[in-house]
């Protein structure tokens, strides 16, 4: 396992809509956790790397309608 956190800077804040979208999701095979930075509007999100690529983790964002604006430099846990 390789778990990566991808960190994205959003274009709103997140509302009670969007906690709930990443609620139904966060359970999806390789997606680990998420946390949400409300004073930087910062949205990080752990993944299993060796399952997933950054690129079906921000779809699966976008298919929630969470606002990400851009993802920021990958970090390694």
């Amino acid at each position: 396992m390789t778990l990566m956190t991808a960190t994205y800077e959003l274009q709103e804040r997140l509302k009670p809509e969007h906690f709930r979208a990443l609620g139904e999701f966060s359970n999806t095979y390789g997606l680990q956790k998420f946390r949400y930075d409300e004073k930087l509007n910062l949205l990080h999100f752990d993944y299993d790397a060796s399952r997933l690529t950054d690129n079906v983790v921000e779809s699966v964002l976008r298919q929630a309608r969470i606002p990400v604006l851009r993802r920021l430099e990958p970090t390694r846990q």
